[in-house]
């Protein structure tokens, strides 16, 4: 997935943005103000205590079945356990998601409004409406359409998995699947669960079946081509996305 244009379909003018990269995971992070040490600190912390766990524990990195925790995993490890319980996959499918979640949580004791995105999959908390473009690839609805999230949803997470870009694993060939949980642990996983379902646009309804069965799951938006499929709560608009200017206008 390209993330300078992901990262340019979540951007708002209202907070400022910084960078921190530790390794594989590299956050983009819009707050109130910068808050970049106080973020890597927390991405240092995370980080280590799942590395620390896996050292123990080298099936939690490779196991691509549901994955049950000791009372010795660190809350991060936890969370991505508990998502792979329930959505039925290997715990590593939720690791960028956990991140991403772990340090915004953190970060809000700091600022009451945080989005961090690493690697497509969003944490997000926000004090006003916000959207969220969707990038589909080569699909030509990339651009023109977004998630429109409320105060009153948040947090939440937004994640995306595609079979077409990027470089994560994924069985399927829909353009883009994006899920939301109000974890997103879970929104990540179940994304990736989804999108293997999807071969052809035949798949759809198939995989929106499916999503309805995944407990804790908000919503799910499945685009190939130029269908798209969409099963929940979260609310699909139409944008006019200007890439120069990287602002995404809502028409009404």
């Amino acid at each position: 997935m390209s993330l300078k244009f992901y990262r340019h379909v979540i951007r708002d003018s209202d907070l400022t943005y910084f960078n921190v990269i530790v390794k594989q995971s590299d956050l983009y992070i819009g707050a109130r103000h910068n808050l970049k040490d106080k973020a890597l600190k927390s991405l240092l912390k995370h980080r280590s205590a799942l590395e620390k766990y896996i050292a123990h524990h080298p099936l939690f990195l490779t196991t691509l079945s549901p994955y049950h925790t000791g009372a010795d995993a660190p809350s991060i490890a936890r969370e991505m356990s508990q998502a792979s319980l329930i959505a039925g996959a290997g715990p590593m499918a939720a690791v960028a998601g956990a991140l991403a979640e772990a340090v915004g949580k953190e970060l809000l004791s700091f600022s009451r409004e945080i989005i961090v995105e690493n690697g497509g999959d969003i944490f997000l908390k926000t004090a006003r409406k916000r959207l969220v473009g969707i990038y589909a690839g080569e699909s030509a609805l990339t651009g023109k359409i977004a998630l429109e999230i409320k105060p009153e949803e948040t947090p939440i997470g937004i994640c995306t998995s595609s079979g077409t870009i990027g470089h994560s694993l994924s069985l399927g060939n829909a353009d883009a699947v994006i899920a939301t949980s109000s974890s997103t642990s879970l929104a990540d996983i179940a994304a990736t669960v989804i999108g293997n379902i999807i071969k052809t646009e035949q798949d759809i309804p198939q995989a929106l079946a499916k999503a309805q069965e995944v407990k804790g799951l908000r919503s799910i938006t499945i685009i190939m081509g130029e269908k798209v499929g969409a099963w929940g709560k979260t609310k699909i608009v139409p944008i006019n996305f200007n890439l120069r200017q990287g602002r995404a206008s809502h028409h009404t």
